[in-house]
C-alpha cells in the first residue's frame, strides 16, 4: 500500500459513543474498526486510511499483512495447528536453536503465548533456581516503579502500579518495588531472601525510559556479587526494536533469564522465557506448562519473523531509520518548546514527553483525528512505535501528522 501525499487527511464525523456490545469494557476503546492493513497502514470499515505507529503496542514488527508471515501461517495451517506439548514440536526446536544463537547466554527456552506469561515464567524460573540450590528462602524479586510486566496477579504485583492493583485484594507477595534509578534504595533492598532483580532495559508503559548502559552493567555486577539472578523483560523492547536483536546487547552484558513476546510473533500470539542452563536448573518436568504455548502455527510465524529480522543489514537499517526519526521529532520539539519537554527512547521505540500543560491523552486523540495511530504511556508520554520495516517517507509523514495534531491540541487547550 503506497504512502499518501503529504496532505491533511479528510476527517469524517464519527460518533463518540461506542455501540453496546457484550465485550467486557476493560478497555477505553476508540470508536474505529479496522478491516485490513498493509505495511504501516490500516484501513477502517469506513474506508479511512490510518498510518499505524502504534503497531499493536509494538507487536506488529513487520507491519500488517507481511507476505512472508502470511505464507508461513497459511502453509502451516494446512498441515497441523495443535498437538500439545505432550509431543515434540519441530518448530519449537528450530526456533529455540535460532534464538539461542542470537542470545548466547540462553540454553533453555519455554514457549508461551504472551508477555505476561513470559514474565510469570521468568519469575518462577528464578525462584525455582534457588529452591533447587537448597535455598528456598530466596524467593523475593526486586523490581522498579514504572515497570509493566503484564496483567496477571503476579505481574501487576511485580510492577506495583496502584492503578492496576486496585480492587484485586492483597498484592501477590514476594516483590520489592523500588523507585526507578534509586541506587541507594537498590543496595538497601538486597537481603537474605532476595532471589533476583527484574527490569525492562527500556521501560515501555512507564514512559519509554531507557535504562542507562552503565546502570545495566551495574545490575549485572550487583547480581554477581550477591548471587542473584538478573532478569530482563524485553517483551516490548526486544526482537530488533532498538536496532539490536535484544536491547540488553547495547550494554555488552548478559542476563540470566529473559522474557520476550510481542515482536517475535509479528502479530501472532507468541511469548517465551529464555534462561541459561544454570538458571533453568530447577525447571524440571512438572514445574511449568502451557496448553497452547509453542503451537505449530505460532512457531511457523515466529520463525518467519526471524527470517526477516536477521536478514543482512536489517537491524542496521532500523538504527538508521531511528536516527532519522529522532532528528525529525527533535525538530518538532524545537518548534513547540512550550509543551514538548523531551524526545526519549531507543531505536524505533520512541516517546514524546509533554509537560503538564498538555495531557498526552489529548495528543493521542488529536493524532487519531489526523489518521495517525499512537499510544499513550506513563510520565505524560506519547509512544510512537512504527513497524521495523517502515519507510523513510512514512517516518516523515508520521512526524507531519504528529505536528498537525500538536497544533490542533494546542489550539483547543485553554490558555492558563
Amino acid at each position: 500500500m503506497s504512502s499518501p501525499a503529504n496532505t491533511a487527511p479528510t476527517a469524517k464525523p464519527a460518533s463518540q459513543a461506542l455501540p453496546e456490545t457484550h465485550v467486557m469494557p476493560t478497555y477505553a476503546r476508540q470508536n474505529v474498526v479496522f478491516e485490513r492493513g498493509e505495511g504501516s497502514w490500516l484501513v477502517s470499515t469506513e474506508g479511512d486510511r490510518y498510518l499505524d505507529f502504534a503497531s499493536g503496542v509494538a507487536v506488529n514488527a513487520l507491519g500488517h499483512a507481511h507476505p512472508s508471515l502470511i505464507k508461513a501461517l497459511t502453509e502451516q495451517a494446512q498441515k497441523v495447528w495443535h498437538t500439545s506439548n505432550l509431543y515434540r514440536v519441530a518448530g519449537q526446536e528450530k526456533l529455540s536453536d535460532r534464538l539461542v544463537a542470537l542470545a548466547p547466554f540462553a540454553d533453555k527456552i519455554f514457549f508461551c503465548n504472551s508477555g505476561a506469561e513470559a514474565c510469570e515464567g521468568a519469575i518462577k524460573t528464578a525462584r525455582r533456581y534457588h529452591f533447587a540450590n537448597g535455598h528456598p528462602e530466596k524467593w523475593r524479586i526486586i523490581t522498579f516503579k514504572g515497570a509493566f510486566h503484564g496483567r496477571t496477579l503476579a505481574t501487576i504485583a511485580a510492577a506495583g502500579n496502584e492503578k492496576y492493583l486496585e480492587g484485586f485484594g492483597e498484592p501477590a507477595p514476594g516483590f520489592d518495588v523500588l523507585p526507578f534509578g534509586d541506587h541507594d534504595a537498590l543496595h538497601k533492598a538486597i537481603g537474605p531472601e532476595t532471589a533476583a532483580i527484574m527490569i525492562e532495559p527500556v521501560q515501555g508503559e512507564g514512559g519509554i525510559r531507557p535504562v542507562p548502559v552503565q546502570c545495566l552493567k551495574g545490575l549485572r555486577e550487583l547480581c554477581d556479587k550477591h548471587g542473584l539472578l538478573l532478569i530482563f523483560d524485553e517483551v516490548q523492547c526486544g526482537v530488533g526494536r532498538t536496532g539490536k536483536m535484544f536491547a540488553y546487547q547495547w550494554a555488552g552484558i548478559e542476563p540470566d533469564i529473559m522474557a520476550i513476546a510481542k515482536g517475535i510473533g509479528g502479530g501472532f500470539p507468541v511469548g517465551a522465557f529464555m534462561a541459561s542452563k544454570e538458571a533453568a536448573k530447577g525447571m524440571v518436568p512438572g514445574t511449568h506448562g502451557s496448553t497452547f504455548g509453542g503451537n505449530p502455527l505460532a512457531m511457523a510465524v515466529a520463525n518467519a519473523v526471524l527470517d526477516e529480522v536477521t536478514k543482512p543489514g536489517f537491524l542496521d537499517d532500523v538504527s538508521r531509520k531511528a536516527l532519522l526519526f529522532k532528528q525529525r521529532l527533535a525538530a518538532l520539539k524545537d518548534e513547540h518548546p512550550d509543551i514538548i519537554e523531551e524526545i526519549r527512547g531507543a531505536g524505533l521505540l520512541m516517546g514524546v514527553r509533554f509537560n503538564a500543560k498538555m495531557p498526552s491523552g489529548e495528543i493521542v486523540k488529536a493524532c487519531t483525528a489526523e489518521k495517525f495511530l499512537t499510544v499513550g504511556a506513563g510520565d505524560n508520554v506519547v509512544r510512537v512505535m512504527p513497524p521495523l520495516n517502515v519507510t523513510d517517507a512514512e517516518l516523515n509523514e508520521a512526524v507531519d501528522r504528529l505536528a498537525r495534531a500538536v497544533k490542533v491540541a494546542k489550539s483547543a487547550t485553554p490558555k492558563s
